[in-house]
């Protein structure tokens, strides 16, 4: 037979007492923790204030999230926008005088690019070309020159002692082959440039003063970059003429061999694209 428990007089003010007890160590527990012990929410009654101030804060958000917005939508309106449309009026209204599809004879593509010009400036006529294969190079002296003037240096003690120092005052370096030790030091500076010498362009020679006079007449190199088959070449300039500048190209192209070339590209520096016929 089980225990019988006995209720005497005054139990249940004890047990009040105990659970209001149980209640405050409960309350002080999770204070002392940092919680923060909120009403339930159907506790709360709203209010037409708390209503108001919801409402208001709610417009005020949409009013600064708007200009967010419509700054989002304008990059992503530019980021679909075609390339072409970042040009000037004046670039796109030059493009649509010429068909970009056509290979214009060389003649052509100079009289087009005479009505190209922005007359601004003599501007200088460049030749983009895509080849065969990587690895073609050599070297020329253009007809007429470049119409830029090249500044050629010869390797010596005290012109290494200014590379040292970070200065370069030249485009091109020539050498002979028992300075190629002491420059040896600076190649980390002027080989990322392209201006360490080499035997492949003829800027290493027992005659530098020969070669850097060929430099400074208009001899010039051609190579395809390093990671793709395509060349960079100036030809000359707008103020040339048709006739001067018909001879650059023509002796470029055939210094290169048609046979190496893929397609070609004749431009200003202002002006767009022509195609030519290599």
């Amino acid at each position: 037979m089980g225990k019988i428990r006995v209720k005497t007089f005054g139990d249940e003010e004890v047990e009040q007492k105990q659970k209001e007890e149980e209640k405050k160590r409960k309350e002080a527990k999770k204070a002392a923790k940092g919680t923060v012990v909120e009403p339930k929410a159907e506790e709360v009654e709203p209010t037409e204030s708390s209503s108001a101030e919801a409402t208001a804060g709610k417009e005020e958000l949409e009013s600064v999230e708007a200009p967010k917005e419509e700054k989002k939508n304008r990059k992503l309106s530019e980021a679909k926008s075609p390339k072409g449309a970042f040009h000037s009026q004046k670039y796109q209204t030059l493009s649509g005088q010429f068909d970009k599809s056509k290979a214009y004879s060389i003649k052509e593509a100079l009289e087009l690019l005479e009505k190209l010009q922005r007359k601004s400036f003599d501007e200088t006529v460049e030749l983009h070309l895509n080849t065969l294969t990587s690895g073609v190079s050599g070297q020329i002296t253009l007809p007429h020159g470049t119409g830029k003037v090249t500044r050629v240096a010869i390797a010596d003690d005290k012109l290494i002692a200014e590379i040292e120092k970070g200065v370069i005052n030249f485009d091109v370096l020539v050498a002979e082959p028992a300075m190629m030790v002491k420059l040896a030091k600076v190649a980390k500076v002027l080989g990322p440039r392209g201006l360490m010498p080499n035997p492949k362009n003829g800027t290493i020679t027992v005659k530098p003063e020969e070669v850097a006079k060929k430099y400074a007449d208009g001899q010039i190199n051609f190579k395809t970059e390093a990671k793709a088959p395509i060349m960079h070449l100036t030809v000359g300039k707008m103020s040339f003429g048709p006739e001067k500048l018909t001879e650059n190209i023509e002796a470029l192209i055939a210094a290169i061999k048609k046979s190496n070339i893929v397609n070609a590209t004749l431009k200003s520096t202002m002006s767009p694209g022509l195609k030519i016929k290599a």
